[in-house]
Parts: structure tokens; C-alpha cells; sequence
């Protein structure tokens, strides 16, 4: 698939993305004390905001302390956007918005749409979990579906969003397994998918070749199976 995004899976659900006019996106970086992310991915320098699905900890991970250290934007849904100012986060760097609600920057737009998770951070209610639809200007859509299972929504995400490129949790125990993710694919038929939260901890017992297998017997869709810290997209 031909796209000026560049993307790195960093181990669990966490990505970084770079769009064609250079801003970096982090989503859900968990990072430092992520088993699976590669010591060079761990603390990062370059950073122009952090996408947040939920408020548990192996997603908002290191958010605050990155915030502190490059001064990035951080987009998050209301509550959690709160919670995170008494923690340490700037105002100025809170972005909040909610379900529906998408926010445009120079070059790509985000919007906040469904998840079926829990939410918490540090103790505290963070509001509904979601996923995140990341369109870059005329060039692709990139669909994190957050920690969930499956939902009749996604049947509308399809014809509303059209995604490239879907990040799916196949995990299982916490989230769905690979032959429900694989049934999201189906709804979604984006052209690319990258099975996620899986491994990190011993009950993510989802297998990424399963995913694989099932998604081929559903869909068209390719799957990629990156290592952590592998550049998947772009040069």
C-alpha cells in the first residue's frame, strides 16, 4: 500500500507515527516499563502529541512524564484529559474531546469513537474507553480500535471512516481474541491490519498467526506481523 506515514509498532498497544509534513504521534506509550518495547524506543525526545484510547496504565504509560520532557499536545477523552492535569499535565497541553468529536490539525484530523472497555487511571473513574480514527490529509486513514471486543459499529466505521490500516487487540482476557478480532477485520476490510496487546503480560495469550489465519479465511485483508519497534509503514 503506497502512503507517506511512517509507522513503528513499540510492543504492546503503543505506536509512533509520523505524518508527510514530519509531526510525530505517539499512541498509548507505554513504553519504559513495556517488557516488549526495545530499549531505543523507550524514551523518546521527538514527540508533537500523544493519542490516548483509555486511562489503564499499560496505555497512558508514560504520557505525562513525556509531556513534561517535550511539551506535546496530549488528546484524551474528558475525564481521563482531567485527570491527567491533576497528575502533572499541563493546561495548555490537555486536548480533551469526546465520543464523535474529532480535532484537525495541520495534517491529519483524529476522532473518538467507540471501544467496549473499562477505564480507569490511578484509582480514579476516566471515563469510556475509545478507539481512534486517524485521517492524514489525501493520504490514508489509521484505525486504533483501543482495548475492545467486537461491536456492530464497526459495520458503520467501515462506510463512515473507510480505514487503511486497523490495529486490533487480539490479546484476549482483557480484550478480544484473535478469531473475534479477525471478525472485526471482516467488518472493517481495511487493507492492512496489525494485531496489538498481545504477549506483553502471560494471560495475552493471543497468537498473532492465528489472528493471520483467521483474518485470511474472513477477509482480503494482509496482515502484518511486526516485531516490536519495526517500522511497518512508509520508507
Amino acid at each position: 500500500m503506497k502512503t507517506n506515514i511512517k509507522a513503528w509498532w513499540l510492543g504492546h498497544s503503543a505506536f509512533r507515527l509520523e505524518s508527510p509534513s514530519g509531526l510525530v504521534i505517539y499512541i498509548d506509550p507505554f513504553l519504559s516499563d513495556n517488557p516488549s518495547t526495545p530499549d531505543e524506543h523507550k524514551n523518546p525526545n521527538d514527540i508533537d502529541f500523544i493519542l490516548l484510547t483509555h486511562g489503564h496504565g499499560d496505555h497512558v504509560g508514560d504520557t505525562v512524564d513525556l509531556a513534561k520532557k517535550t511539551g506535546c499536545k496530549v488528546v484524551s477523552q474528558v475525564e481521563l484529559s482531567g485527570l491527567l492535569k491533576k497528575h502533572g499535565l499541563l493546561e495548555d497541553q490537555a486536548v480533551e474531546f469526546n465520543k464523535g468529536g474529532s480535532i484537525h490539525y495541520d495534517d491529519f484530523s483524529v476522532t473518538l469513537v467507540n471501544a467496549n472497555h473499562s477505564s480507569s487511571y490511578q484509582g480514579e473513574y476516566a471515563g469510556e474507553a475509545g478507539g481512534l480514527v486517524i485521517s492524514f490529509e489525501d493520504d490514508i486513514c489509521f484505525y486504533h480500535m483501543g482495548d475492545t471486543n467486537i461491536f456492530a459499529d464497526l459495520d458503520f466505521y467501515r462506510g463512515m471512516y473507510e480505514p487503511h490500516v486497523v490495529a486490533a487487540p487480539i490479546g484476549d482476557y482483557y480484550t478480544m481474541g484473535p478469531q473475534e478480532a479477525a471478525m472485526c477485520i471482516e467488518m472493517l476490510n481495511p487493507k492492512i491490519a496489525v494485531p496489538i496487546h498481545y504477549g506483553t503480560f502471560p494471560v495475552l495469550t493471543g497468537d498473532p498467526k492465528e489472528f493471520k489465519k483467521f483474518t485470511k479465511e474472513y477477509s482480503d485483508t494482509k496482515v502484518l506481523i511486526p516485531k516490536a519497534g519495526e517500522q511497518f509503514l512508509g520508507d
